[in-house]
C-alpha cells in the first residue's frame, strides 16, 4: 500500500516582523498616531514604539544596506516605481538603524532608490535596532519575498551568511526557515565555470538546467552543455536525459552494458536523476545479491545525496 507522504508547508523565513516588530504602512501609522490624539478610549493602547520610531528622514543621511544581495536592478522597473512615488507619495516606509553616521538600510532599497530618483529630499522611514545578523537576514529575506535574486546572486549570499556567522547548512537552513537541500543546491552553483554563472546571472539558464548539468563530472563538459543548451534552447528535461546518457553510458564499456539487464540499466538512470550524480548497480550472475555504488565529490553533495535517501545529514566538523 503506497504512503501519501505529508506535503511540507514551504516558508521562506520569519520575515521582518519576527526580527524587528511589527510593521505597517505610512496611511496607517499616521492614521494610528491622528487616533490617539483624538481620543482617550483606553481600551486600545497607543504603539508607543512605532509611534517614536516613524520619522521623516533625510535620504542624504542614509546609506545602503552592507549586505545587500542584489547587485543587479532593473532601472526601468525603478524609473516606474519613481513615477508612482511623485503622484502618489510612497505608501510603505523603509527600515533604517542608526549609525555613527546618520543611519543605515535595513529594508527598502527599491523604494530608497527610486525616492532618490523622483527627486524627494526626505523619506517616511521606521527606525529600528538591529545587529549585522539581522541586517543580512533581512535582507535576504527581502529579496527572496519581493523580487527574485537570480540563482548566482542568492547563491553568494547563502554563502555569506553562513562564512560571516560561521553556520553549518543546517543551522543557516533553520534560522532562515529553509529546507537545507534548498541551501545545499544553491551553494553548488558556484563550482561552476564562470562562463555558466555568467549565464544563469543573466537568466540564459534557469535553476533547473543548472542542477542537471552540475551532475558532470567535469567544467568541459558542463561547458559544452551550457552552451548547447542556450544556443539551442533545450528544455530542463531534454538535459536531464542527455546528463543521464552520460552517466550511464560513457564510463561503461559496451561488453558491460551488453550483460547488463535492461531493467538493471532502467533502474541505474532513475537513480542518476533521483540523486544527480553517477550511480552504478553491480550483480552477481543469478542477480540474486549486489551492489550499488554512489559517487560523490565533495562532503556538502554527500549530505545533499544522504538527504535524499532518507538519512541524517552528515555536518563537517
Amino acid at each position: 500500500m503506497a504512503i501519501r507522504k505529508k506535503e511540507k508547508q514551504k516558508h521562506l523565513g520569519r520575515g521582518l516582523e519576527s526580527l524587528l516588530g511589527p510593521i505597517t504602512s505610512v496611511r496607517e501609522a499616521y492614521a494610528n498616531r491622528k487616533s490617539i490624539d483624538d481620543t482617550d478610549d483606553t481600551n486600545f493602547p497607543p504603539d508607543k514604539e512605532l509611534q517614536d520610531s516613524l520619522k521623516e528622514i533625510s535620504i542624504e543621511s542614509i546609506s545602503p544596506n552592507p549586505y545587500q544581495a542584489r547587485t543587479v536592478w532593473d532601472q526601468q522597473e525603478l524609473e516606474d516605481l519613481a513615477e508612482s512615488i511623485r503622484t502618489n507619495g510612497i505608501i510603505q516606509p523603509i527600515i533604517v538603524r542608526p549609525a555613527s553616521e546618520g543611519y543605515e538600510l535595513i529594508a527598502g532599497e527599491r523604494r530608497f532608490r527610486a525616492a532618490k530618483l523622483a527627486s524627494m529630499k526626505k523619506i517616511p522611514a521606521l527606525v529600528r535596532r538591529a545587529t549585522d545578523q539581522q541586517l543580512l537576514e533581512l535582507a535576504l529575506i527581502e529579496n527572496i519575498h519581493r523580487a527574485d535574486l537570480n540563482p548566482i546572486e542568492r547563491a553568494k549570499c547563502y554563502q555569506s551568511y553562513l562564512t560571516t556567522f560561521s553556520l553549518t547548512q543546517a543551522e543557516a537552513a533553520q534560522r532562515l526557515g529553509e529546507d537545507r537541500s534548498v541551501i545545499a543546491n544553491y551553494i553548488r552553483l558556484l563550482d561552476l565555470p564562470n562562463e555558466i554563472k555568467q549565464m544563469l546571472a543573466q537568466r540564459k539558464l534557469t535553476m533547473g538546467h543548472a542542477r542537471a548539468i552540475i551532475a558532470l563530472p567535469t567544467d568541459e563538459l558542463r561547458r559544452k552543455l551550457a552552451n548547447r543548451a542556450m544556443a539551442g534552447r533545450l528544455s530542463v528535461r531534454e538535459i536531464e536525459r542527455l546528463v543521464r546518457k552520460y552517466l550511464t553510458g560513457t564510463r561503461e564499456t559496451k561488453k558491460t552494458e551488453s550483460t547488463k539487464p535492461a531493467h538493471i540499466l532502467d533502474l541505474e538512470s532513475k537513480l542518476c536523476t533521483q540523486l544527480g550524480t553517477k550511480v552504478i548497480i553491480e550483480t552477481r550472475k543469478n542477480g540474486s545479491r549486489g551492489k550499488i555504488i554512489i559517487e560523490f565529490r565533495s562532503l556538502d553533495e554527500f549530505d545533499r545525496i544522504a538527504e535524499n535517501i532518507g538519512l541524517e545529514s552528515v555536518e563537517k566538523a
